[in-house]
């Protein structure tokens, strides 16, 4: 308490910690060349197309979800998932 945090609170840039700027500067990384790859993709192809592609990526996340964090698959998800995907094939074809 003494050190004017409240507890629980955040503690600071100067907390964080290498192993977390390490994952921060990976992270933007990987999030600046995933948009200059969705810009060119928006040169090359439809944006219908390209868009449609690009929300699979809620499909992929809820998968991925239930396969590594083991959550659950609720009926809501799946059926979710299933009509973006349906969406994402329309668009496409």
């Amino acid at each position: 308490m003494g050190n004017g945090i409240p507890d629980g609170g955040q503690g600071g840039i100067a907390s964080v910690s290498r192993k977390s700027w390490l994952f921060l500067v990976l992270s933007g990384l990987a999030t600046g060349a995933s948009w200059l790859c969705y810009y060119r993709a928006l040169q090359l192809g439809g944006a219908a197309k390209v868009v449609s592609i690009d929300k699979l990526s809620v499909v992929i996340t809820v998968m991925l979800a239930a396969v590594f964090l083991h959550e659950p698959l609720t009926a809501k998800s799946v059926a979710g998932a299933v009509l973006i995907t349906a969406g994402a094939l329309l668009m496409v074809l």
